[in-house]
Protein backbone atom coordinates (compact mmCIF):
# COMPACT_ATOMS: atom_id res chain seq x y z
CA UNK A 1 0.00 0.00 0.00
CA UNK A 2 1.42 3.58 -0.60
CA UNK A 3 0.43 6.11 0.98
CA UNK A 4 1.02 9.85 -0.27
CA UNK A 5 2.21 12.74 1.79
CA UNK A 6 2.11 16.82 1.15
CA UNK A 7 -0.12 19.29 1.19
CA UNK A 8 -1.91 21.02 -1.72
CA UNK A 9 -2.32 24.66 -1.53
CA UNK A 10 -5.33 26.26 -3.23
CA UNK A 11 -5.75 29.58 -5.11
CA UNK A 12 -8.56 32.20 -5.52
CA UNK A 13 -11.95 30.98 -6.82
CA UNK A 14 -12.18 33.23 -9.36
CA UNK A 15 -9.34 34.07 -11.89
CA UNK A 16 -10.18 37.88 -12.88
CA UNK A 17 -10.78 41.06 -10.69
CA UNK A 18 -14.28 41.73 -10.05
CA UNK A 19 -15.44 45.31 -11.01
CA UNK A 20 -16.48 47.31 -8.47
CA UNK A 21 -18.09 50.60 -10.36
CA UNK A 22 -19.48 51.22 -13.45
CA UNK A 23 -17.05 53.90 -14.24
CA UNK A 24 -14.00 51.60 -13.70
CA UNK A 25 -16.09 48.83 -16.47
CA UNK A 26 -16.65 51.89 -18.98
CA UNK A 27 -12.98 52.34 -18.52
CA UNK A 28 -11.94 49.15 -19.34
CA UNK A 29 -14.25 48.47 -22.12
CA UNK A 30 -12.92 51.91 -23.78
CA UNK A 31 -9.43 50.81 -23.54
CA UNK A 32 -10.57 47.33 -25.28
CA UNK A 33 -12.06 49.51 -28.12
CA UNK A 34 -9.37 51.51 -28.28
CA UNK A 35 -6.67 48.61 -28.33
CA UNK A 36 -9.07 46.68 -31.10
CA UNK A 37 -8.59 50.18 -33.14
CA UNK A 38 -4.95 50.13 -32.77
CA UNK A 39 -5.57 46.68 -33.88
CA UNK A 40 -7.46 47.38 -36.96
CA UNK A 41 -4.76 50.03 -38.17
CA UNK A 42 -1.95 47.54 -37.71
CA UNK A 43 -3.69 45.15 -39.37
CA UNK A 44 -4.69 47.46 -42.52
CA UNK A 45 -1.58 48.63 -42.60
CA UNK A 46 -0.31 45.53 -43.74
CA UNK A 47 -0.04 44.10 -47.82
CA UNK A 48 -2.44 40.93 -49.13
CA UNK A 49 0.77 39.04 -48.68
CA UNK A 50 1.85 39.69 -45.35
CA UNK A 51 -1.81 39.05 -44.16
CA UNK A 52 -1.76 35.89 -45.69
CA UNK A 53 1.58 34.91 -44.09
CA UNK A 54 -0.10 35.18 -40.45
CA UNK A 55 -3.52 33.52 -41.79
CA UNK A 56 -5.45 36.58 -42.68
CA UNK A 57 -7.57 38.23 -45.69
CA UNK A 58 -8.14 41.92 -45.99
CA UNK A 59 -11.87 40.80 -45.38
CA UNK A 60 -11.54 38.94 -42.17
CA UNK A 61 -10.15 42.36 -40.34
CA UNK A 62 -13.41 43.77 -39.35
CA UNK A 63 -14.11 40.80 -37.95
CA UNK A 64 -11.17 40.31 -36.00
CA UNK A 65 -11.64 43.67 -34.32
CA UNK A 66 -14.90 43.49 -33.51
CA UNK A 67 -15.38 40.06 -31.98
CA UNK A 68 -14.78 40.33 -28.74
CA UNK A 69 -14.63 37.10 -28.17
CA UNK A 70 -11.64 36.44 -30.79
CA UNK A 71 -8.23 37.01 -28.35
CA UNK A 72 -6.52 40.79 -30.32
CA UNK A 73 -3.02 39.90 -28.91
CA UNK A 74 -2.68 36.79 -31.06
CA UNK A 75 -2.50 38.65 -34.21
CA UNK A 76 -0.40 41.28 -32.71
CA UNK A 77 3.05 42.38 -34.88
CA UNK A 78 6.00 42.55 -33.40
Amino acid sequence: MSMIQGTTEFGSATAKRQVYSPLEAYWITFQEWRKRGRLRTQLCRLTDGELADIGLTRGEIDHITSNRSIDPTRFRSS
